[in-house]
């Protein structure tokens, strides 16, 4: 199980890459560099390149709507030049708050835009003429959308590797089964290990049993705040509002894609009061009624007998990269945390 470590997008991003080095010492195998409505993932990414030797570099994740895909796969093949092949590209649908809130354009199918973004990526690690016709790309745009000059191009440089691996950000069925499909590595999010298979095997397996025998495994990347020690129960407070925040205030009533999956988990009741209590402006109040269980279950935090089985319970269901945020105030802190877990991970 490879250990990974995603960085903050509000704050503390040179601090914490300053201590980079020092957690790749401890065992830390690959940074996921975050892009909300916050400063860009891809000037990040390329500056840990160049303060990093061993460590893996994913866009964690880089939306789907305001790139174009043959910027989105420059951009892939950039970094994995400057990372001298450590790069994995992580995109994502995000969701209508972001995408329309924020940038300004319509949130519309997100599977058809994937799908297609994967294909002409690929075309041009490649270095193949890119020419696509799709129903929401056209690559060259045709004649009478345009001047009529575009032709078919071919990147210039040559990448480092023709397939960068592509790791999609899903939770919905439909997401899932196509990111089993096409891609290299899954995103989920607030992954409950003995849930897991009943909220996302049949889509796993569907898609899987398209997947093109040229592809690895699928990669499964979950992700778990940590804190390893006797007493640390009520670190579980600290995630209380990230949770509320997600599951309550990410979306409308409906439209709420972290709402619906806590609703998959068994948490309707609880999921329809904090979406309630965060939409009527009572934060604390909706944060508080996230359900325990639930952050313990998804959580890596308590005595080290309690995380290794937590970890055991995360390899069992088919976790392949951990993304652990180590809930620790200073480095030499989070760097034994990140070893720790490392051989826990090991072991189990």
């Amino acid at each position: 199980m490879r250990i990974g470590m995603p960085l903050n997008y509000s704050g503390g991003f040179k601090e914490t890459v300053d201590d980079l080095a020092t957690y790749e010492k401890a065992g830390l195998d690959i940074v996921y560099v975050p892009e909300a409505y916050s400063f860009d993932a891809v000037s990040q990414m390329g500056f840990i390149a160049a303060r990093t030797e061993r460590l893996e570099i994913a866009s964690g994740i880089l939306q789907i709507y305001t790139r174009t895909p043959t910027l989105t796969a420059m951009t892939a093949a950039g970094m994995d030049y400057v990372s001298d092949g450590r790069f994995t590209l992580g995109i994502g649908a995000s969701g209508p708050q972001v995408i329309e809130g924020f940038h300004g354009v319509p949130y519309h199918a997100p599977l058809g835009r994937t799908r297609e973004i994967v294909d002409i990526c690929r075309q041009v690690w490649r270095r193949e003429k890119v020419e696509h016709s799709g129903k929401h790309y056209a690559i060259p745009l045709p004649a009478e959308q345009g001047t009529g000059l575009g032709k078919p191009l071919k990147l210039i440089n040559h990448p480092v590797r023709e397939r960068i691996p592509i790791m999609i950000a899903a939770i919905g069925p439909k997401n899932v089964e196509l990111v089993a499909e096409i891609a290299e590595a899954w995103e989920p999010i607030f992954y409950l290990p003995e849930r897991a298979g009943e909220v996302w095997g049949e889509p796993l397996a569907a898609g899987k049993a398209k997947r093109d025998a040229s592809l690895p495994p699928l990669d499964v990347v979950a992700q778990a705040p940590l804190a390893i020690g006797e007493g640390l129960e009520d670190l579980l407070d600290f995630v209380r509002p990230h949770v509320a925040l997600y599951v309550g205030g990410m979306g409308a009533k409906g439209k709420n894609f972290y709402n619906n999956l806590a609703r998959r988990y068994g948490y309707e009741a609880e999921a329809e009061l904090i979406q309630d209590l965060y939409l009527s402006g009572r934060k604390e109040e909706a944060a508080a009624a996230v359900p325990r269980d639930l952050l313990e279950k998804t959580s890596l935090i308590g005595p080290e007998s309690h995380v290794k089985e937590r970890l055991a319970a995360m390899k069992e269901s088919g976790v392949t990269t951990l993304n652990v945020t180590p809930l620790a105030g200073d480095s030499e802190t989070r760097a034994k945390l990140i070893e720790q877990v490392k051989q826990l991970a090991t072991d189990v």
